[in-house]
């Protein structure tokens, strides 16, 4: 069964930054060979996706919101995720979420198959 938990959300100031980290287990192919990503909800509004990645297709997304701020990475032996976000804005403040996705293109994202609980990012102004 596959398992997600990300982890390093928390409060910044305007214009800082934060890592969110996705720890996976449970896969039975490669880490690199799956499309997976992050999403973000507030209450009351949408989820929206954020970011993925699919290494072994050398495939990355970024949402317009996010673009030039946000990197999305991985690392196949340790099997985890990463979101490095900078210049953090008050409306980035969201709980985040990874999650496999069908598939990853330079358009977008695609559903998701499996989701983590989720982590907070407050961004204070």
């Amino acid at each position: 069964e596959v398992q997600l938990v990300e982890s390093g959300g928390g409060l910044v100031q305007t214009g800082g930054s934060l890592r969110l980290s996705c720890a996976a287990s449970g896969f039975t192919f490669a880490f690199d060979d799956y499309a997976i990503g992050w999403f973000r909800q507030a209450p009351g509004k949408e989820r929206e996706g954020v970011s993925c990645i699919n290494n072994s297709k050398g495939k990355t997304h970024y949402a317009d919101s996010v673009k030039g701020r946000f990197t999305i990475s991985s690392d196949n032996a340790k099997k985890t995720l990463y979101l490095q976000m900078n210049s953090l804005k008050p409306e980035d403040t969201d709980v985040y979420y990874c999650a496999i996705l069908r598939w990853c293109a330079p358009h977008g994202l695609g559903p998701a198959l499996n989701w983590g609980p989720g982590t907070q990012v407050t961004v204070s102004s």
